[in-house]
């Protein structure tokens, strides 16, 4: 998987040696380790032909997920994840994509995104981590105000199940 990361990030394959991202310093002047990257696993969940996204904190939209805890898989995550945030119980069916987010100049995130498949329930809540959920149509995501990467993860998705 670290290898599948840093080509993605980095598009130089894999060695087998740590790698330093260039050109995104600490404030301290020390590079970020590629390996040290704090990665966010994120679902994309269609309920009803319409994907199900949360409000953060910062008034943009997301995709339900979070960080991996010890001794989890990144689908494991996932459908822990969707299941704390979004109350529903889904089938993880294969990676989509993986990007860096920078949320602050000194924090980028690897998101690792998966499609979803909802098993249960069509009733979709939200957790107190996050201000409100909504249900969005294909064409209304552009509209949105959220990172490019996750638009691009929901068309990939809308894509394949086609």
């Amino acid at each position: 998987m670290i290898c599948l990361l840093r080509d993605r990030i980095f598009g130089n394959g894999c060695d087998g040696q740590d790698q330093v991202a260039s050109g995104w310093d600490m404030p301290s002047g020390g590079g970020v380790r590629a390996d040290r990257f704090p990665v966010s696993v994120k679902a994309v969940v269609a309920v009803d032909g319409r994907v199900a996204l949360l409000r953060n904190e910062r008034d943009e939209w997301e995709l339900p997920g979070g960080r991996l805890e010890p001794g989890e898989t990144p689908e494991q995550c996932a459908r822990r994840e969707v299941q704390e945030e979004l109350g529903l119980t889904v089938r993880v069916t294969g990676i989509l994509d993986c990007w860096v987010y920078t949320v602050r100049p000194d924090a980028p995130v690897v998101i690792v995104t998966y499609g979803c498949a909802a098993l249960t329930g069509v009733s979709v809540k939200h957790s107190a981590e996050h201000k409100a959920v909504g249900l969005f149509g294909l064409d209304q995501i552009d509209g949105l105000a959220m990172p490019s990467g996750y638009k691009q993860s929901i068309r990939r998705w809308a894509g394949l199940t086609r």
